[in-house]
């Protein structure tokens, strides 16, 4: 897959991709992320991009040129266009599986009040939020989207279950996890795990995991006795 990720500032995302499991995809050829400068879209001998709102109000928005030469800069036929922001559908499981299967994604990160809608209305294909809350940027958003859609990319993570497996693939959480020592500080790990019946650890797993989910996530849990 190969993600290009548009905004305000490249250099937020040199720690990030350049890490553990990212990084081996990265190396792999598995996954092409690339870094675009929103400003060298400009056309003045600033780079200034942001301009006071129409309307009155805090703030500046990111102004329609610069993002529309950005995006058609890499934009195929094929590739989508995201922007990331709180007010997108809310970005989950199901939603970073179904990402996955794009070839191309192009990110759009917000930044000051936002950007102009006539450019999201022109080039984006939807909205995505990672949580009802504001953050400074949309570069943090980016970086979860990118995160949790690699997981879904074949070969990205060492066993090819792993991605099912994890907590929320069913709508539950995942049930808890032991290791060694056996008994630390008083505690030790439950029987069950330690008898070799896989079928009976799983059970218990998935038990322990929708107790949970009800006690913590009750929406959640609620939505699974749905279906």
């Amino acid at each position: 897959m190969r993600v290009d990720i548009l905004s305000l500032f490249p250099h937020y995302f040199s720690g990030p991709f350049g890490v553990s499991i990212l990084k081996r995809a990265r190396e792999k050829g598995l996954l092409d992320i690339n870094l675009i400068d929103i400003r060298d879209f400009a056309e003045n001998k600033h780079s200034k991009v942001d301009d006071r709102p129409f309307g009155g109000g805090p703030g500046m928005v990111l102004t329609p040129g610069p993002v529309i030469r950005a995006i058609d800069s890499v934009r195929q036929e094929y590739s989508h266009v995201i922007y990331l922001s709180p007010q997108g559908s809310l970005l989950n499981a199901a939603k970073g599986r179904e990402i996955a299967q794009y070839e191309h994604l192009i990110l759009l990160c917000g930044h000051y009040e936002g950007i102009d809608q006539r450019a999201l209305d022109l080039r984006v294909n939807e909205e995505i939020s990672i949580g009802d809350y504001i953050l400074t940027n949309g570069c943090i958003s980016s970086i979860v989207l990118v995160d949790v859609v690699s997981r879904f990319i074949p070969g990205v993570l060492g066993h090819p279950e792993a991605a099912q497996k994890d907590s929320l693939e069913n709508g539950l959480f995942e049930g808890p996890m032991y290791t060694r020592p056996e008994s630390f500080e008083g505690k030790k790990v439950p029987d069950i795990l330690r008898d070799g019946h896989h079928a009976k650890i799983e059970d218990w797993r998935s038990k322990r995991g929708a107790e949970k989910t009800k006690m913590i996530r009750p929406d959640l849990y609620e939505q699974f006795q749905q279906r």
